[in-house]
């Protein structure tokens, strides 16, 4: 007979808790919880696959696709992490030519940790095509300002290039970080994780 699961209070208190602490390495690490100060001429592909590893809130995201896709299963698990960097470029597009305010960018990408961290820690099972919506308005703000960088690439192609493989090679480590952890305390070593990662949303909201 399987242990009792734990009710979901228990669940989301314990996932604050390690949240608690990933936001003090968050906050002590202030290089890597900068996400967008990349500054100055860039490269091409490489500096293009290491664009979302440079920001600490887009490797958040991107790994929480992959860990949702991972614990809802069926067509999730690829749908969702092949739907992120798709409109991903649509939103480089946008952020080419500046249609929206660095500010309510910078809130969107800290609202999208808060709201993929939250429904893995809650562990919604959600019809695949709210998870795609979800999925794809996030999405739209994590690429803005992969879009702004490319301006300043010297082979914006190539950039481009990097940074949806780099973007699809974090989403895979999700998938398998959700898979590893998907048997071990009822699935709950997931939840946590989520709150982890929602509790970091909430740090970069207000840092």
């Amino acid at each position: 007979m399987s242990a009792p699961r734990p009710a979901l209070p228990q669940i989301l208190a314990s996932a604050v808790r390690t949240g608690g602490f990933a936001s003090l390495v968050a906050i002590a690490l202030p290089s890597i919880a900068a996400a967008h100060d990349l500054g100055g001429p860039m490269g091409g592909f490489g500096s293009g696959f290491g664009h979302p590893l440079a920001g600490f809130d887009h490797f958040l995201a991107m790994l929480a696709v992959g860990l949702w896709g991972a614990q809802m299963g069926g067509r999730s698990v690829w749908t969702l992490p092949a739907t992120f960097p798709l409109i991903m470029c649509i939103g480089g597009i946008f952020g080419m030519f500046g249609l929206i305010p660095d500010e309510t960018i910078r809130i969107a990408i800290a609202v999208s940790l808060m709201v993929l961290g939250g429904v893995i820690a809650a562990g919604w099972r959600a019809p695949e095509w709210a998870a795609l919506v979800i999925v794809a308005l996030f999405a739209l703000f994590h690429g803005y300002p992969h879009g702004q960088a490319t301006l300043r690439a010297a082979d914006p192609a190539a950039f481009t290039v990097g940074f949806v493989v780099s973007t699809g090679a974090i989403h895979i480590l999700g998938i398998g970080v959700g898979y590893g952890l998907k048997g071990i305390w009822n699935g709950n070593l997931v939840r946590a994780l989520g709150g982890v990662i929602a509790v970091c949303g909430v740090y970069f909201l207000f840092k």
